[in-house]
């Protein structure tokens, strides 16, 4: 990660200060593409004067010369002058787009790192669409700046300044009179780059709005179709896109204004060194060679006159883009490895919750979890049951650190987890979620996601433990069957089983399943229970579920009520104590159904 730690080591500089200096990371391909522009622009301005020397020479006002010889070697000059600038200017366009996409590459690199190691609370409150927004649209209008900005300050104040000064130097009037249009220019190129930035940052917004509509009409594809409600859809995207387009035309229309007024304050220009220069010309003051010489000058700096504006732009984009890209890479982690952070040593494997408060960052004053304590010890299983929005869920994530406690703490083997490295604990800690998000890969590259190079046997273990192999040799490839964008080929149990699997080769210290078997059919759940009982035995199992039958036995079940631990024991103790698990108990389980069991 050299390329990531340079672009966050540039921070404290100014935005575009900041995009230079990961230019200039390669040094080599920026020097030859300055020297090429240099080199291009100097042969350019040749040019006019080539040619104002061809048409004296046409006209046989050089002395001593003969006229058709002159020609013959001013148009061999004119021509390497042409080639070389050619060679050249194509020489600095390659190496500007290389300096460019080299640039992007390390911003792409440090964007998707970054992403990597967000915590979930930043993704609770950020839409992905803004974040696409960031890694796509911003980055390109870093990426131009090299480009289409510093090279343009290179090319103009060179065609721009030399030209200048050579007109001066021959006939001031005439030199006045030809760069008169600049200065209009660049005061209306400037007003309207203004105006484009104010509008920029807006277009940005609208872009990230019709981006976000997009990925979550992907993401829910299939309820979209399920309901019928494509007309829908295709409304919200239009109101989107229209309120894109309209501030889209808008932008045009800044844009066209500015480059009509340029264009008539260029030809007003031209207009006027006709007409001194003409009289020169009829009293003998200036060749005809020196007139044309002016006014292919003045054809010259037309297109970087223009190009004002473009350059205007490019420094505006940069900062804008720039100050959003570097801001979210200069985002403070929530969630990381503290200094001084040590590896997790598993011994005992022992769990514990010391006191546990918790509010989510997005509400703080609103307690999630209030004093929630509770240890388990290798070997044994904890269930916990509870209503939706009671806290179950967020005691699994505050395990691996998906979250940081704000009260009290958590050990294992009496080692808080915030003070060893996010590696290591979510190594020895995996959890299984109700919603399981697979690749769009084979089963085998899904189960072995936690370790790539593992065993073909291990993978196979692993998925007799979930009660998957079966099926998977059933199937015509086997483990290479491709399960589809988020393994729509599989059904909703299957998955699950998958994500279990997935999960049992990280071979963990503390297993959690956050109602992980909820689309699992209740045979296929029992089996796995008891495929899991020799997994469990070395290592802290916590199930967390809405269904009893998942939990019973359990060596300790917890119901959690406004995020408190309300009633604690077995299975057995629980139901004498008549509370809620009772209650909820006599609600899933009918009359009969004890014997039932006991019989299977």
């Amino acid at each position: 990660m050299i390329h990531v730690r340079a672009v966050q080591q540039a921070g404290g500089r100014t935005t575009l200060w900041r995009i230079m200096a990961l230019t200039w990371r390669h040094p080599w391909m920026v020097i030859i593409t300055i020297a090429s522009t240099i080199i291009a622009s100097t042969l350019q301005l040749v040019v006019p004067r080539l040619l104002g020397m061809a048409v004296d020479q046409a006209a046989g006002l050089l002395d001593g010369v003969r006229a058709a010889d002159a020609l013959w070697t001013t148009a061999l000059v004119l021509f390497a002058v042409s080639v070389g600038r050619g060679i050249f200017t194509m020489s600095q366009n390659y190496y500007g787009e290389a300096v460019g996409h080299h640039t992007a590459y390390e911003l792409r690199l440090a964007v998707y790192e970054k992403i990597q190691r967000l915590s979930f609370s930043y993704h609770d409150r950020v839409h992905t669409g803004d974040l696409i927004t960031v890694g796509m649209l911003d980055l390109e209008g870093v990426r131009m700046f090299f480009a289409t900005g510093v090279l343009r300050v290179i090319l103009l104040g060179i065609l721009i300044g030399v030209g200048a000064a050579m007109m001066i130097s021959t006939d001031w009037l005439l030199g006045l009179l030809a760069l008169s249009f600049a200065p209009f220019v660049g005061w209306s190129s400037s007003v309207a780059q203004l105006r484009l930035r104010a509008t920029w940052l807006t277009l940005q917004e609208k872009l990230q709005n019709l981006s976000r509509v997009m990925e979550e009409n992907l993401g829910g594809i299939r309820v979209v179709r399920a309901f019928a409600a494509q007309k829908h859809e295709m409304d919200k995207y239009d109101v989107a896109s229209d309120a894109a387009l309209k501030l889209t035309h808008e932008r045009v229309n800044i844009r066209v204004r500015s480059t009509s007024m340029m264009n008539f304050s260029f030809l007003l220009s031209m207009t006027l060194v006709l007409w001194v220069g003409g009289e020169k010309v009829t009293s003998g003051e200036m060749t005809v060679g020196t007139l044309a010489s002016f006014l292919t000058f003045m054809t010259i700096l037309q297109m970087p006159v223009r190009q004002l504006g473009l350059m205007v732009n490019s420094f505006a984009r940069a900062s804008t883009c720039g100050n959003r890209l570097f801001d979210f890479l200069d985002l403070d982690l929530e969630i990381k490895d503290e200094p001084g952070a040590k590896p997790l040593k598993v011994t005992e494997g022992t769990l514990r919750f010391e006191n546990v408060e918790f509010a989510y960052p997005s509400a703080p004053f609103r307690p999630v979890l209030s004093g929630v304590s509770f240890e388990g010890r290798k070997g044994e299983t904890i269930g916990i049951v509870g209503k939706p929005g009671s806290g179950k869920s967020t005691i699994a994530h505050l395990i691996p650190r998906f979250y940081d406690v704000t009260g009290g703490r958590v050990t294992i083997d009496g080692q808080d987890v915030r003070a060893v490295t996010l590696g290591s604990l979510r190594q020895a800690v995996a959890v299984v979620q109700q919603d399981s998000f697979l690749f769009t890969t084979n089963i085998e590259n899904n189960i072995a996601y936690g370790d790539p190079w593992a065993k073909e046997s291990r993978i196979a273990r692993a998925s007799e433990f979930a009660q998957l192999h079966n099926y998977i040799i059933g199937l015509p490839t086997g483990y290479e069957t491709i399960v589809g964008e988020r393994g729509v080929s599989l059904s909703g149990g299957q998955r699950q089983r998958l994500n279990i699997a997935r999960s049992l080769m990280l071979r963990p210290s503390v297993m959690v399943f956050d109602d992980s078997t909820a689309a699992v059919d209740a045979g296929t759940e029992q089996r796995i229970r008891t495929a899991m009982k020799r997994f469990a035995r070395d290592r802290v199992t916590i199930i967390i579920s809405h269904r009893l039958s998942s939990l019973m036995h359990a060596d300790q079940i917890m119901f959690i009520d406004e995020g408190r631990i309300v009633e604690r024991g077995t299975h057995a103790e629980l139901l004498e104590l008549g509370g809620r698990y009772r209650a909820l108990y006599d609600l899933q389980v009918k009359p009969g159904d004890d014997a039932l069991e006991a019989a299977e």
